[in-house]
């Protein structure tokens, strides 16, 4: 490592720090958007200078936050953005040579590995909340309270919600929380990971070539793994605390498989427009359902391989 790329590794460990310190303070919005944004510097600097530089940077903002916070805030931060970085960071640049070309790592099995990390991430955080739903309820009922309050504080905000709509309330969020939490860790991940591929691609430091998002692979054993956290989800409620995070995620790899399906195969149609923006719209208006639908055909291509039964005549785009 040279000693520019060092500097710019504690540079981007710094900036990723300060980042995520601001994103617990200030409006939800502006929180969720600085908390999507924490790992970004990190990413860059990985793709963009190499393995050396991002462990630098991990390793500073760290340090960083453990100065600035305490130990369990540095904790989290090591475990829900620098890890992911670094992992996914380090399957984008391998490659192995064989025939005198270099095969990188599949971009499928670094979703899948995404989405591994975000559901055994999301059991972490849910088993320091609770061991059961009782205890997971009791945890969060506070903040549901101390939310609730502060919305009926603010002039011409909402009523005060009474007790049974406080419960009906945490019962929502306390079901809704494995996948919530476990979804927003990969999309993080995976968004600051395209980001800042696209960048460093601008820039002409990207070390691998770009792939062709279209023909993501995920493996068969993957599928397998969903099907069985699915089914274990609903067996008990310890089951359903350790496996519905990681059921979410491998449903949005999934999901992400199915829409590059839907990709490949209206190239050089006269639908394809009309096809995108109607599953665009869908998978923001109809979130839940069309993800749903996204993720079994994204098991089908998985089981029955239809882009390589379906090759279209069209050039990929640039």
């Amino acid at each position: 490592m040279t000693p520019q790329s060092i500097f710019l590794g504690l540079a981007a460990g710094f900036i990723s720090a300060i980042v995520f310190a601001s994103a617990t303070a200030g409006p939800m919005l502006s929180r969720l958007i600085l908390f999507l944004l924490t790992p970004f510097s990190l990413y860059l600097a990985g793709l963009g200078l190499g393995f050396g530089p991002l462990l630098i940077g991990s390793a500073a903002a760290t340090a960083i936050i453990l100065f600035l916070s305490n130990p369990l805030t540095a904790l989290a931060y090591a475990a829900s953005q620098a890890l992911p970085a670094i992992v996914l960071t380090r399957l984008t640049l391998t490659a192995r040579e064989e025939d005198g070309k270099l095969h990188w790592y599949p971009l499928g099995r670094i979703i899948i590995s995404a989405a591994l990390i975000s559901g055994a991430l999301s059991f972490v955080y849910l088993a320091l909340q609770g061991a059961d739903i009782e205890a997971l309820t009791k945890a969060v009922r506070p903040e549901i309270e101390n939310f609730a309050k502060s919305l009926a504080s603010v002039p011409g905000g909402a009523e005060a919600l009474g007790e049974t709509q406080i419960g009906e309330l945490t019962s929502i969020v306390v079901a809704s929380l494995p996948g919530a939490v476990s979804l927003s860790l990969m999309i993080t991940a995976l968004a600051s990971l395209w980001l800042a591929g696209r960048v460093t691609l601008a820039s002409g430091r990207l070390l691998r070539p770009w792939p062709d998002f279209s023909r993501i692979e995920l493996p068969l054993g993957s599928a397998v793994l969903l099907v069985a956290a699915t089914v274990l989800s609903f067996t008990s409620d310890r089951m359903w605390l350790l496996s519905d995070g990681l059921a979410s995620a491998l449903r949005l790899a999934f999901a992400l498989l199915g829409l590059a399906v839907v990709h490949h195969v209206t190239r050089g149609s006269p639908w394809r427009g009309f096809v995108l923006t109607i599953t665009y719209a869908g998978l923001l208006i109809l979130s839940k359902h069309a993800m749903l639908i996204l993720s079994l055909i994204g098991l089908a291509e998985t089981a029955f391989h239809y882009r390589n039964s379906a090759q279209r005549a069209a050039p990929p785009p640039p």
